[in-house]
């Protein structure tokens, strides 16, 4: 190995490779204040490196899940006018159960626990 090999800094191509992203052991986040979020709305917030989404379905009750679409890797969004979850790439819909029931995506999306502390809406990992 020669030093230039050694030294990342000198590759000529190293722009051309992504930096290594490493996932997030975050356990629990804020996704926001409960006064933030109206029922039947939902918000996408950071959880870790990835999107998250938080539902409130009726007034104190909430529903969080991954917002990967787990088909192609879309963000998936609330739908208030149908009570779904969709993702926009393929017209693929989620239940509020995080199962999907349309379109391309082969599997669920991943569900997070939902806890109200004072204002605060905090998601964690089941």
């Amino acid at each position: 190995m020669t030093a230039v090999d050694a030294d990342a800094d000198c590759n000529p191509i190293r722009f051309m490779i992504p930096p290594k992203l490493v996932e997030s052991s975050t356990s629990s986040v804020v996704a926001c204040k409960a006064s933030e979020i109206k029922p039947n709305s939902g918000k996408i917030f950071k959880f870790g490196t990835k999107p998250a989404l938080l539902v409130q379905l009726a007034p104190g009750e909430y529903r969080a899940f991954n917002a990967v679409c787990t088909h192609l890797d879309c963000t998936v969004q609330y739908r208030p006018d149908e009570k779904v979850i969709w993702c926009a790439c393929h017209n693929g819909r989620y239940d509020l159960t995080g199962r999907n029931i349309s379109g391309p995506p082969p599997r669920p999306l991943e569900e997070y626990k939902v806890n109200v502390r004072s204002d605060e809406v905090v998601v964690s990992r089941g």
